[in-house]
């Protein structure tokens, strides 16, 4: 069966509201591949008026998943506030590192070596990745259709950029956040390696599919410590030991 990728990305698109859980979608628009999801993204981006800001990845967790999904310009913030929709009346973020191109990397077939992925990125934030579960059931979803609608994204929060070699290397991360005097601690653990990782993978598997990549474009690589759920409208204090601390107000989209 040959699915409509067109019309998966426009109910994908249309999902992306405040406090709005979809219902799983007719069997007939349903990724049912990897091929599947990553077609549905490309619409996606197509149909944005936006472009991409962002990406994020991950290595392969398994032989039959990838995970890779653009985030667009319109849901990047910046500086002392973050706007986002709220999801269980709740500011859901993933502590990460984000690493920012320095060039284009236009897609080609040949493999491009670790150095030369690694040279092309001059710069790295402190970063959250905007989480938003559209979905009303999504333990029923299969790992395509979750990977076709962005895999829980909904933005990203690109923080004060932090020294580039400790970013790269960065495996594990003691993490502060302090809310309205409460604290919470977090032993962060990246899922791979180490932070940088992903990107090795990610550049030359998306380039061989045709994806070109452009300067100042960020990609976010994991989370250190999952998904963290925070209140509204007061100032939240974030730390990463050894790496940098600032403060950012939440703010209802």
């Amino acid at each position: 069966m040959s699915l409509d990728y067109h019309r998966i990305a426009q109910s994908a698109l249309a999902a992306r509201t405040a406090e709005n859980k979809q219902a799983r979608l007719a069997p007939e628009l349903r990724a049912v591949s990897l091929d599947d999801a990553l077609a549905v993204q490309a619409q996606m981006i197509k149909q944005r008026q936006d472009g991409v800001a962002a990406w994020k990845c991950l290595l392969p967790p398994a032989d039959d998943a990838v995970v890779v999904a653009p985030i667009f310009a319109g849901t990047m913030c910046r500086g002392d506030g973050c706007v986002l929709m709220p999801d269980g009346g709740k500011a859901r973020v993933e502590p990460e590192i984000a690493f920012v191109l320095g060039r284009d990397l236009p897609a080609q077939n040949k493999a491009r070596s670790d150095d030369e992925i690694r040279a092309a990125f001059d710069r790295a934030h402190m970063a959250l990745e905007l989480m938003q579960d559209r979905w009303q059931h999504a333990a029923e979803l299969a790992f395509p259709e979750k990977l076709a609608d962005g895999l829980f994204n909904q933005g990203i929060y690109l923080g004060p950029e932090v020294d580039l070699d400790k970013a790269r290397s960065c495996s594990a991360l003691n993490i502060e956040i302090a809310q309205a005097g409460k604290k919470q601690h977090f032993d962060g653990k990246h899922p791979n390696v180490d932070a940088f990782a992903p990107l090795l993978w990610m550049i030359n598997f998306m380039s061989a599919r045709g994806q070109s990549f452009s300067k100042g474009q960020a990609f976010i690589t994991g989370s250190f410590c999952g998904i963290v759920e925070l209140d509204f409208d007061c100032d939240t204090q974030i730390t990463y030991q050894g790496l940098g601390s600032y403060t950012v107000n939440f703010s209802a989209r």
